[in-house]
């Protein structure tokens, strides 16, 4: 996986402090989340190829996480696209990208495929041969989810150090591969465990604006990377509270209390200058913590 901040501040856009939306690349697919406003010239700085875009997904009808959205349909539309897109988002999506458009009498030559979301238990939303997505309840102050992407399973890589080491023929690696263990010609069993590096499925866990939710921590166990808003700090957390917003802590806690692999913070407030405050905040409660910014690249 690759995860691409286009932007991750809280409120109103400013020059160099947009709003939040980012790329993840799974197996060669874009996955466009969140969309605020500018997203579409962010992707243009960042290079990124607009037609690789097949899904978006919107975690609430905040405008700073969605008002860029029908700017970027438009492009596509004066692009030439073909190619379906589909949108995941809450109830009312549909109504409000299908008004813009018949006002603006500026309707798509490509369908868009709505998968508009209302429950409030996670649900299974996408699911191909590359990853599969769950959505993650949030609480905040409208109907707001995360999103949980999973890798699928990847093929089981052959360790040639030891089938060398064993002189195994090449006529046994679909065997090896399919889970088989090897029984040498002189008797000697050789396992499967040996023969093998396990791949290594990588998850990645969105969530976007929400009040500290200690229900969500067990469908984070042990994801590789959890994003998780943090607009204040803790010397703000009556503002946090009545905003139904996180703190830097509150993040912490999450990523702590989920046993996440590591812990990226984001959504800031622009009322804070000196953003460190939030790393010397989170890592008294989990060590492995980042801080978002645009353009920050990660592979894991």
């Amino acid at each position: 996986m690759k995860l691409t901040i286009l932007g991750c501040y809280s409120a109103s856009p400013r020059n160099n402090f947009h709003t939040t939306s980012q790329i993840l690349e799974i197996g060669g697919d874009l996955i466009l989340i969140d969309c605020g406003e500018g997203t579409q010239m962010q992707l243009r700085k960042m290079k990124i190829k607009f037609s690789r875009i097949k899904n978006i997904f919107i975690s609430h009808l905040h405008g700073d996480h969605f008002f860029g959205l029908i700017g970027l349909i438009s492009t596509f539309r004066l692009y030439g696209r073909s190619n379906d897109l589909n949108l995941f988002g809450p109830k009312g999506l549909k109504e409000i990208i299908d008004l813009q458009l018949k006002y603006s009498n500026s309707w798509t030559d490509f369908k868009i495929n709505f998968h508009e979301l209302e429950s409030k238990k996670s649900v299974s939303i996408l699911k191909n041969e590359k990853f599969q997505v769950k959505t993650i309840p949030l609480r905040h102050r409208i109907y707001t989810n995360g999103f949980l992407f999973v890798e699928k399973h990847k093929e089981k890589k052959l360790n040639m150090n030891n089938i060398k080491k064993h002189s195994i023929n090449y006529t046994d690696f679909s065997k090896i591969k399919n889970g088989e263990d090897i029984i040498l010609n002189n008797g000697l069993k050789i396992m499967n465990r040996e023969l093998v590096i396990e791949p290594k499925n990588s998850s990645y866990a969105f969530c976007s604006d929400t009040c500290y939710h200690q229900e969500i921590i067990s469908l984070l166990n042990n994801v590789t990377l959890l994003y998780h808003e943090s607009t204040f700090l803790e010397i703000d957390n009556d503002i946090a509270k009545k905003t139904l917003h996180s703190t830097a802590s509150d993040a912490a806690k999450i990523a702590k209390a989920a046993n996440c692999q590591k812990l990226l913070l984001g959504h800031f407030s622009s009322r804070y200058k000196n953003l460190e405050k939030f790393i010397d905040e989170s890592s008294k409660i989990f060590k492995n913590v980042d801080l978002a910014y645009e353009g920050l690249v990660l592979e894991f």
